[in-house]
């Protein structure tokens, strides 16, 4: 299903982005102040493109039912994920369970999801990814929020449907499911906006990165998170998807998302509702470094 050769390039290309934005943080041309509008972009605009571009392509019976098998994967994940994200951490203090329990709800998939799927299975797998996504980004402005904010807050369900990668999706379903061809011009135009998502993402990360010192990550419970995200749950989604016989294609795509490391929102919001944000970036961190080393030893374990 994938080419090694293929995910070692993929993996030199991803860490090669990240450094670069952690030199370009260091040497003050990237500023901490600039992550903001920079993560607006990629969320409201060049991730939706990218979105939209994975749904170009030709459609048929069993593309239909392989979007709906990752679907019910993904939202069977993220069910066992919330309720199980309580039990991973016995003894946590109070400021530290709502980061570990938002990082293991949410994953960085948003951003490294997409870009490692295509890279590793195409624009079949990047389609598969995004319909993978719709459940996590709804857990994550639903529970994950709720992990530090402590209620469910208001206008959640609209914030959820008018999110613009969830519009995306619902528009990128209308023109594959009806075939319509947009203005080859129009095409291009969102082709190339989407295809900035790699470089921007993984620029993004660095910069984030570069605000962690590497000699303050040793903690127990930071590598411990680690494990949690990056090898157990993984391999429970590989188990569940052997034994209920999902399609091959669907079953790597989730394996691989769900093994993504923490979303670098969980230091956002843990600076935002009072949470310890440090410990935030130190799990970030440490789980994006070890994904480098720990998604190639996924797919070899696959296949």
């Amino acid at each position: 299903m994938f080419d090694m050769t293929n995910l070692l390039n993929l993996q030199i290309t991803i860490f090669g982005l990240m450094l670069s934005g952690y030199l370009l943080t260091k040497t003050g041309i990237l500023s901490s102040e600039a992550r903001t509008p920079l993560s607006d972009l990629l969320i409201n605009f060049i991730l939706p493109c990218n979105i939209i571009t994975s749904f170009m392509m030709e459609f048929n019976k069993k593309i239909m039912l392989d979007c709906l098998s990752i679907l019910i994967v993904s939202i069977c994940i993220q069910a066992v994920v919330v309720i199980s994200s309580k039990y991973f951490f016995p003894g946590a203090d109070a400021k530290k369970l709502p980061v570990l329990q938002y990082g293991t709800i949410v994953s960085n998939a948003g951003f490294m999801g997409n870009p490692i799927a295509q890279g590793l299975y195409g624009d079949q797998g990047l389609l598969y990814a995004s319909i993978y996504l719709i459940p996590l980004r709804a857990v994550m402005w639903s529970f994950g929020v709720n992990c530090f904010a402590g209620t469910k807050g208001k206008g959640i369900v609209k914030k959820i449907l008018t999110h613009p990668c969830i519009v995306a999706v619902f528009l990128g379903m209308i023109l594959m499911i009806s075939q319509i061809q947009l203005p080859e011009g129009i095409q291009l135009a969102i082709r190339y906006a989407g295809n900035a998502n790699t470089a921007l993402s993984m620029i993004v990360i660095g910069n984030i990165l570069a605000e962690v010192r590497i000699s303050e990550i040793s903690n127990l419970k930071a590598w411990w998170f680690c494990i949690v995200r990056l090898v157990i749950i993984p391999v429970m989604v590989f188990i569940g998807c052997h034994f209920a016989g999902i399609d091959e294609l669907v079953k790597q795509v989730s394996v691989v998302l769900a093994g993504m490391p923490a979303a670098a929102t969980t230091a956002i919001l843990a600076a935002k509702y009072d949470g310890d944000a440090h410990f935030a970036a130190k799990i970030v961190f440490l789980s994006t470094l070890l994904s480098l080393i720990s998604v190639p030893l996924l797919c070899i374990f696959m296949n």
